[in-house]
């Protein structure tokens, strides 16, 4: 058996097994361009569409997996980001938002995934929960200051409440509880090298929505 496996935290572990794939969707064109301010609030809408669809898969999948032995313990209310991306396209779409709302291609890929995940193969789950959620409360901030500069949203306000988690107070102390969880998994070490693996596609999947979305609004010279 390989000893760095008993040893390592699994948090740890999953953390720097990701990190380039983690680097890779950070570092996109698109991500880029849209936080340098390079983009109109047309291309920050898109984005925030393509969320929705992500998520909504995401929230539908945790309903039925409350109870699971494996992925229930990481069902937390207090992460549902639905809710608040209605709210925000809304805001960006206007009351009848839904209307002519089409995922991309990337997109489709990666909520099939999250759904197909949470249907056969809760630890499979886990791994997408993580590289959203601990995502959302860490980088997401970035994004919703430059937002809020860029296109002139009221602070933590309609337009970027995705990113604002109102149930909880102290974000540092969440994502170390988080951690916790990740390192008591139910898993053998099997099964968390698998979860791994699941969590690097998880970030290939989202750097594919990335290019799709870089596609839809290359940047003029």
């Amino acid at each position: 058996m390989d000893a760095t496996a008993t040893v390592t935290p699994f948090s740890t572990l999953i953390r720097t097994a990701s990190h380039e794939q983690h680097t890779e969707a950070e570092t996109s064109t698109f991500m880029g361009d849209l936080l340098g301010g390079r983009l109109g609030v047309d291309a920050y809408t898109r984005y925030t569409e393509q969320l929705w669809f992500v998520y909504r898969a995401l929230e539908e999948g945790a309903e039925a997996l409350r109870n699971d032995p494996v992925a229930g313990p990481f069902i937390q209310p207090e992460l549902m980001r639905s809710t608040e991306l209605e709210r925000d396209l809304a805001h960006l779409r206007g009351e009848n938002w839904r209307e002519g709302l089409e995922p991309l291609p990337a997109t489709a890929a990666y909520a099939a995934r999250v759904t197909e995940c949470a249907r056969t193969w809760p630890a499979g789950y886990i791994a997408h929960h993580y590289t959203r959620y601990l995502g959302d409360l860490s980088g997401g901030q970035i994004i919703r200051d430059k937002a809020e500069k860029t296109w002139g949203f009221e602070r933590k306000g309609d337009g970027v409440r995705f990113y604002v988690f109102e149930e909880i107070g102290n974000p540092a102390a969440f994502k170390r509880g988080y951690r916790e969880l990740l390192d008591a998994v139910n898993a053998d070490d099997l099964e968390k090298q698998r979860i791994v693996e699941e969590c690097k596609r998880a970030f290939a999947l989202n750097t594919a929505v990335f290019r799709d979305l870089g596609e839809v609004f290359p940047l003029s010279a």
